[in-house]
């Protein structure tokens, strides 16, 4: 007599779990039909910041003393993060030169100290301020622009309109906390 109600409370547990996956799976759905590059072009960029991140990790210097971020959009790819010398930073550009998909590279890695985790907790904090401020703008499509912030520069990405960029780094440079806005768009 306790199995019923075991295997109903399982049941119900798993059908939670899978309400869960249909809710996020639609948001990803949702999102990747909004976004302005094709399908394909989403899995290029997803397969490049993979396949870069793992040609920086195979270089032993780089892994052990580099803080660096690669994100992809449309094949255009911006580094950002931290190494000790000019050596490491072309280092790093060289790695991801083999990789087919890449149509050009930003690469804005900073010769300094690795920044730490109050930094970088901050620079999450500005990166919400400029997204909410760019969903929240008419003049701009918010939903198809990349915000990054490293070490308060933010770098905007994204396949956008000319007055598009003009406007996004004028909602990016009046907040308070961000030092710098750096554009890596690509143009309609």
């Amino acid at each position: 007599m306790l199995v019923k109600p075991i295997a109903l409370l399982l049941s119900l547990a798993l059908l939670q779990g899978c309400a869960a996956a249909v809710v996020a799976g639609t948001a990803g759905a949702i999102s990747a039909a909004d976004d302005r590059r094709t399908i394909g072009s989403q899995l290029d960029d997803n397969n490049i910041e993979i396949k870069g991140m793992i040609a920086i990790r195979n270089i032993e210097r780089l892994k052990e003393h580099a803080n660096i971020s690669l994100i992809s959009v449309n094949g255009v790819v911006l580094m950002v993060g931290q190494v000790a010398n000019i050596e490491m930073k072309e280092q790093a550009q060289k790695a991801l030169q083999g990789i087919a998909a890449i149509r050009q590279i930003h690469n804005q890695l900073r010769i300094s100290s690795n920044i730490g985790v109050a930094t970088q907790t901050y620079d999450v904090w500005l990166t919400s301020k400029v997204k909410t401020k760019l969903l929240a703008a008419d003049d701009v499509s918010g939903n198809n622009i990349k915000v990054v912030t490293e070490n308060s520069e933010v770098f905007l990405m994204g396949l956008v309109s000319q007055e598009e960029a003009n406007r996004a780094v004028e909602i990016a440079r009046h907040i308070n906390g961000v030092a710098r806005v750096v554009k890596a768009f690509e143009y309609l």
